[in-house]
């Protein structure tokens, strides 16, 4: 059983497309589409557009663009259905029983298998821990100060020095090496024999938000490379979209979260009574790892190491947190190297105070950039205040700008005056030089030309469908010649029925509602860009009539040309040839 076509289209029509993706990206209007950071994508200027009016998104900078479905579909890896029941739940629309296809029923086996998997791998790392084989990891935990029931709590454990320890494990509890090798718990190697991911390290394992183990990370008894390891990605794991803690730090009545840098750092803070803090898991801090604390806060404290890997990573993270709408402070840890250290000196009395008195994102920025010029020698202070002016006119909102100016002149000892006459000579608009993503374009191979070739032959059709989107007042002057069937590309030709009959029966376009129709990740990408494509503007009714009539001239000339090549029928042959020469001086003229 298949949902019904009305069904999809009621579920997608009750969800507003910059409702759903605005509780995952910070978005701003900007006329009258919706700009931000794209997901999808490492950037520093939002390219990412929601159209409320044709209810789809598109990122300029990558392409990727769809529906509502789409979306949730690409940020939360869901299948369509899952999408579906998503958006349904979200609207209050109760959905028919339905029947999984076998392709859903394989992807929902394989996710409960893993989840199954990953919490007996817990339990039996628990188990070990706690086992006379654990001792020695039981030991290196107690003496960082955890507790049995801190310890229990994050269902800490140990994996053992034998090599295959969880791979018999969990054979024995009828697992298959085909399952074990998906779940990056096990290497399955014919030559070397099969051996367990994590050995000889204590264990922690990561959650999602409704508790379940997702993945684990390890760090080593002794001095063995790597320190710390993490699972590798699966369909249940993906690092840069989760943190460590965040299932628990969701549920405190702070509200703020603090981001620390490791699980330690974590556990010992959440002993310490400050369970709002979370980490990353292994890797830099990500623009979707904001998005997910978004949900949650508008106020991030970063509590990362005292060194300067520590002061680097929060200078990375502050942009992220900012363009994301999230407000970034800074404490300070010096003279201790990380939380749990601090604690244990001064209490938790202490970091709470710090946590109070942490600097603003802005200012800890200024103040890391006072750190590097020399402000006894003239010449390097005055590079410094260029330097604090560049970043103070990159501040949009006025009055944000304005009490920054004033707490820079003050604590910097500079003439307020003089520091507003810098920050104006930079202007609003000023930004520092991006640094443009450029991908290798590969050699020019014969098969790449020929798709160069079939671009540029298709491209009319394309822009048609773009004119009639954004003009669809056209569409009256050229159905008279042109028809669905002169789109001789199969996707155009697809898009170009629906499209037809849309301005046929309702004269308006519903852009979400074609794109709904195709399952497809490419078909649906290129269709986002025809309906994302802008025309120029600026030319004369005149010209503009010329221009279309050009459009038109070369889908229908091209429609014909390739019916002439596949009919035997010699009538139809020369009616077409006479349809050509007719074509030739085809022109709209709207006056």
């Amino acid at each position: 059983m298949r949902y019904e076509e009305e069904l999809i289209d009621e579920v997608r029509e009750k969800n507003d497309i910059v409702d759903v993706i605005s509780s995952y990206v910070s978005l701003k209007k900007r006329g009258s589409n919706y700009v931000g950071l794209c997901p999808f994508h490492n950037e520093k200027s939002p390219s990412f557009s929601v159209s409320r009016d044709k209810q789809m998104y598109y990122c300029f900078g990558c392409g990727q663009g769809g529906n509502v479905y789409t979306f949730l579909m690409e940020y939360n890896r869901l299948s369509f259905v899952e999408a579906l029941q998503n958006l349904a739940q979200r609207a209050g629309v109760e959905l028919p029983e339905r029947e999984q296809t076998a392709e859903e029923r394989q992807q929902a086996d394989a996710r409960v298998t893993l989840r199954d998997m990953n919490k007996e791998a817990a339990v039996y790392f628990h188990y070990l821990l706690k086992s006379e084989r654990g001792t020695q990891a039981l030991s290196y935990l107690k003496n960082r100060g955890l507790s049995d029931e801190t310890i229990n709590h994050f269902g800490l454990g140990y994996a053992d020095i034998y090599r295959d320890d969880l791979y018999q494990y969990l054979r024995s509890k009828g697992f298959t090496d085909y399952q074990m090798k998906e779940s990056s718990l096990v290497n399955i190697d014919t030559v070397k024999g099969n051996y367990d991911k994590f050995f000889n390290r204590v264990i922690f394992p990561i959650m999602d938000m409704n508790q379940r183990v997702i993945g684990f990370g390890g760090r080593v008894m002794g001095d063995g490379e790597p320190k710390y390891l993490n699972s590798r990605e699966t369909i249940l794991f993906d690092k840069g979209r989760n943190l460590y803690g965040l299932n628990y730090a969701k549920r405190s009545r702070s509200n703020a979260i603090i981001l620390c840098e490791g699980y330690m750092d974590v556990i010992s803070l959440h002993q310490a009574g400050f369970t709002n803090a979370v980490a990353p898991l292994g890797t830099a801090f990500t623009p979707n790892q904001a998005m997910l604390l978004k949900r949650y806060t508008n106020e991030v404290i970063l509590s990362f190491d005292s060194d300067g890997a520590g002061i680097k990573a929060a200078l990375r993270a502050l942009p992220i947190l900012r363009q994301n709408g999230l407000r970034g402070r800074v404490l300070s840890m010096k003279p201790y190297k990380d939380p749990d250290e601090l604690i244990k000196a001064e209490g938790a009395e202490s970091y709470q105070k710090r946590i109070d008195e942490a600097e603003s994102g802005r200012m800890f920025e200024l103040l890391v950039l006072y750190g590097q010029y020399n402000q006894q020698d003239p010449e390097s202070r005055t590079e410094f205040f260029h330097e604090v002016a560049k970043k103070l006119a990159q501040i949009e909102e006025p009055l944000e700008r304005e009490t920054y100016l004033t707490s820079a002149a003050n604590r910097f000892m500079i003439r307020k005056n003089d520091l507003e006459n810098l920050v104006n000579r930079y202007g609003l608009g000023y930004q520092y030089e991006r640094v443009n993503e450029q991908y290798k374009t590969a050699p020019e191979t014969e098969e790449r030309r020929q798709e160069k070739k079939k671009n540029m032959k298709n491209q009319p059709q394309r822009l048609l469908l773009t004119w009639l989107v954004e003009h669809p007042d056209m569409y009256q002057y050229i159905r008279p010649y042109i028809g669905a069937d002169d789109f001789i590309e199969p996707l155009y030709h697809s898009v170009a029925i629906m499209l037809f009959e849309q301005l046929d029966k309702e004269e308006k376009i519903n852009p979400a509602a074609i794109l709904s129709r195709f399952t497809d990740a490419e078909e649906q990408k290129e269709i986002a860009a025809i309906f994302n494509t802008h025309l120029k503007y600026g030319l004369s009714s005149e010209d503009e009539d010329k221009a279309l009539s050009d459009v038109v001239r070369k889908v229908k000339l091209a429609s014909i040309e390739d019916e002439m090549v596949h009919t035997s029928d010699i009538m139809r042959w020369q009616e077409l040839l006479s349809l050509k020469n007719k074509m030739q001086k085809f022109s709209i003229n709207r006056v």
